[in-house]
């Protein structure tokens, strides 16, 4: 029997944490805000994107199976050169 879509995503999501999805939310978000060739709006989404990394708590952040960096120190980095 299958599991329901919900199950599906959340067994999914499990492998990342809040700063794996901020990661591919800055790259997709910046990749959307490209063909706009608006330096001024890239900039504000890359400073946002690097508050939001440096405001969220270091406990948010602990690398999991899945994880893209392996630290939560290495997120919190990204977020200070973004911002």
């Amino acid at each position: 029997m299958l599991a329901p879509p919900l199950q599906l995503i959340d067994s999914f999501l499990l492998n990342y944490n809040v700063g794996d999805v901020l990661l591919l939310s800055f790259v997709l978000g910046a990749v959307g805000v490209l063909p706009t060739r608006s330096l001024r709006l890239l900039g504000l989404h890359t400073v946002g994107i690097g508050v939001v990394l440096l405001i969220l708590p270091t406990t948010t952040m602990e690398p999991s199976a899945g994880s893209f960096l392996t630290s939560s120190f290495q997120y919190k980095l990204f977020g200070s050169c973004c911002s």
